[in-house]
């Protein structure tokens, strides 16, 4: 080291004596501290509830020095504390412990930082890879209340929490800030239940809290942690829900992020993942405004982040609670039902799901009380729906025959009045009127059985009986069934092979080439877009549940078998004499197609009789 170096240390030297004489506390300063801090340690003893079980300290046989040094130091940090959390200084450290409540369906872990759930473990399911299926673990999850306090920022979860009662089904936690002062938060678990009692209450707080402050915000964050196999299947099934004290239940986007600040009081808020929520309840209603949030993050592994920030009333009595609950559960509609508080609504069934919820659904659970296995149970589901639409069917078909008999009639005026429409029509539509048939006969029926084609579209994805039962290669009916993985990625298919979905766009192109050849004449177009439809779903359909893709083969095939026994027992050639015997009859026109052919004979058009 040269000579400017050793100068250059010794006057840094210099410089931190110097800095420590200057702001070393004075002995006045040193004992206020002391008193202060002998202050703040007395208080906590005497706000401190029975101690829980714990192994007693070992006995040192020699105890460190404190020097004065380390003391001044500590009394700083005191001081520190106190100038930022005021009362609530006692909290700020401490040692993280989990305390865990449980019945026959959940163990809740609960932390003392935050007195907050950490850990919520659903005990009758798994994971996709059969893991214990965890609702929330480690910091997944945040919760807390936010308030002014002395002109201090007062964050709960932050600080640290005494257990003040334990068992097995309940907890109490207690945020202390002084004698007889303290924030305590109660959970409880009641047998065969998802849901958690959970309350706030505040104790003596008035002189702590800002004297313009009546309410408090309530941070809940969370990310919701995968349990499908298929994670960007569960992010598109994925939102926060929410229900409004009128019960009406609405969300945010599951297809993309979104903020809203909810302006009317709401009863609870969810956070919805593709098969199991998350959800905080106030019967009474939390304030306004309750603002919500989803935020993903594609390249984590997780689900998304759901936020909520609710406000929570708070009148500054001496004793005040604010009751609320937890859910922790499945998307199953019985168990959502059994809350009474419209939470089925969570499962969403589409435009037709009031099909689902009349029909398909009891069925459905009907004969799940077989204890059959949902092969079995869609195969029988199929079964009675086909028998339910069957009249319609077999109405669509005739139909299609009578259509078909009057096909070299129509194809005859059609050459006869090519160069005009006008009249064609009109001899098509008394063609039709002397024959008896409807040239929509066979669309009519159609369009009354999509409500059950799209109700069952959206109840076999959302279903979570299905979630993990096996049928044939089917390993899980609730996502797709892979017997094959590709080494690339193809656009708009994936990267794996479902063979429900092969087979059952092989039977709809099947039964599509067996309706053409029924049908009396197909626009040309209209026959390869009846085509293309099937390819393209094949694609749209490969990553969907296997039990719809099951359910759909199984419908085509039945109603193959139906097209097929129709056509053996129907008589064309009837059907022929019985049209032509309907030419013969005098036609009666209604009151509507007599004003049609008035208003046309008025515009100089000839109307055929």
């Amino acid at each position: 080291m040269d000579r400017n170096s050793v100068i250059g240390l010794l006057l840094i030297a210099a410089v931190v004596v110097v800095f420590s004489v200057v702001n070393s506390p004075s002995p006045e300063q040193r004992e206020a501290m002391q008193r202060q801090r002998d202050s703040l340690e007395q208080a906590e003893q005497a706000r401190r509830p029975e101690p829980v079980t714990s192994a007693p300290a070992p006995i040192q046989e020699q105890q460190p020095l404190v020097t004065d040094s380390a003391l001044a130091g500590d009394s700083a940090h005191t001081a520190a504390l106190v100038q930022e959390l005021g009362a609530f200084a006692g909290a700020a450290e401490g040692e993280e412990e989990m305390h865990f409540i449980e019945n026959d369906l959940l163990k809740v872990g609960v932390s003392t930082r935050g007195g907050q759930v950490r850990s919520v473990r659903l005990k009758k399911y798994k994971t996709f890879d059969g893991k214990p299926l965890m609702l929330a673990d480690g910091d997944s999850s945040v919760f807390g209340l936010n308030f002014f306090s002395q002109n201090r920022s007062i964050r709960s979860g932050e600080l640290f929490f005494d257990v003040v009662k334990t068992e097995n089904e309940k907890l109490a936690m207690r945020l202390n800030a002084g004698a007889g002062q303290y924030i305590e938060y109660s959970y409880e678990l009641k047998p065969g239940s998802y849901l958690m009692p959970f309350s706030v209450t505040f104790r003596n707080m008035e002189s702590l809290v800002a004297s313009n402050t009546n309410y408090m915000e309530l941070v809940w964050q969370k990310r919701l942690l995968k349990t499908e196999k298929d994670l960007e299947n569960e992010r598109q099934n994925a939102s926060v829900y929410y229900q409004f004290m009128d019960e009406e239940v609405e969300n945010l986007s599951e297809t993309s992020d979104e903020q809203e600040d909810l302006m009317t009081s709401v009863r609870w808020v969810a956070f919805k993942q593709h098969f199991f929520t998350s959800a905080l309840i106030a019967e009474q209603g939390f304030g306004k405004p309750t603002r919500v949030e989803t935020i993903t993050d594609e390249e984590a592994g997780y689900i998304k982040e759901c936020q909520a920030r609710f406000t929570v009333p708070y009148n500054r009595g001496s004793d005040e609670s604010f009751p609320m609950s937890f859910y922790y559960g499945p998307n199953h509609v019985q168990t959502l039902k059994k809350t009474e508080l419209g939470m089925e609504e969570l499962i969403n069934l589409g435009l037709f799901g009031f099909v689902s919820k009349g029909l398909v659904i009891p069925v459905f659970n009907w004969l799940n009380s077989f204890d059959l296995n949902f092969g079995i149970i869609i195969l029988i589901l199929t079964v009675l729906i086909r028998i339910i639409l069957l009249p319609l069917t077999f109405k669509s078909f005739m139909a299609t025959a009578k259509m078909r008999v009057l096909q070299p009639e129509v194809a005859e005026l059609n050459k006869k009045h090519a160069e005009d429409p006008m009249k064609k029509q009109q001899e098509l539509m008394a063609l039709y009127r002397k024959a008896g048939v409807n040239p929509l006969g066979g669309c009519i029926p159609a369009l009354l059985q999509i409500p059950i084609l799209f109700a069952m579209f959206r109840f076999f994805p959302t279903s979570i009986e299905l979630r993990q039962e096996s049928f044939l290669w089917a390993k899980d009916l609730s996502t797709y069934d892979s017997i094959a993985s590709l080494p690339f990625h193809i656009p708009f298919y994936g990267s794996h092979v479902s063979l429900f979905t092969l087979l059952m766009t092989i039977s709809t192109l099947l039964y599509t080439a067996i309706n053409m050849q029924m049908t009396s004449a197909v626009n040309p177009q209209m026959k390869w877009m009846m085509y293309l439809m099937p390819v393209m779903f094949l694609g749209f359909f490969n990553s969907f549940a296997a039990g719809l893709s099951y359910y759909y083969l199984l419908s085509n095939l039945f109603g193959l078998g139906q097209q097929f026994m129709f056509k053996a027992f129907v008589n064309e050639d009837a059907i022929h004499r019985k049209i032509q015997e309907n030419k013969k009859k005098p036609v009666k026109k209604s009151a509507f197609q007599q004003r049609l052919e008035k208003m046309a004979r008025e515009r100089g058009h000839k109307v055929p009789k």
